[in-house]
């Protein structure tokens, strides 16, 4: 039985690495994905975020999202990989059912962006009068 399911995956990688090593590793994750029969189709690169407590000695890191539709034993093979490379100091990898993968979608789209706060004019009181 071949099922393909939707999966995310956000990594974050060491933060000594340079832009063409973050590139580099980036290229390398989605060759893995694509040889093994995934389809990537979203991705996003978050940058170098400073975590709230150090991981593996580290205060910051590059975060990077894929969302890609796999069958469990590509996402097995992938789960090797980023376990094995010392380029990754976290990964979380999940199936998405129907409605994560439409609020997915949804935002993409920007249907979630915050709307503009409208300040209220101030009125100022003459305290002559």
């Amino acid at each position: 039985m071949n099922v393909t399911r939707h999966y995310e995956v956000v990594f974050i990688m060491t933060p000594v690495l340079s832009d063409s090593q973050i590139k580099e590793t980036i290229e390398k994750f989605k060759d893995v994905l694509v040889k093994n029969g995934a389809e990537v189709y979203h991705e996003e690169h978050w940058g170098l975020k400073k975590f709230a407590t150090p991981i593996k000695g580290k205060s910051s890191g590059y975060y990077h999202l894929f969302e890609y539709k796999a069958n469990p034993k590509t996402v097995l093979t992938f789960d090797v990989e980023l376990r094995r490379d010392e380029r990754i100091i976290r990964y979380l990898n999940v199936t998405l059912d129907k409605y994560g993968v439409k609020f997915n979608e949804d935002r993409r789209n920007g249907k979630f962006v915050k709307k503009e706060k409208v300040e209220k004019p101030i009125i100022e009181i003459d305290k002559d009068e």
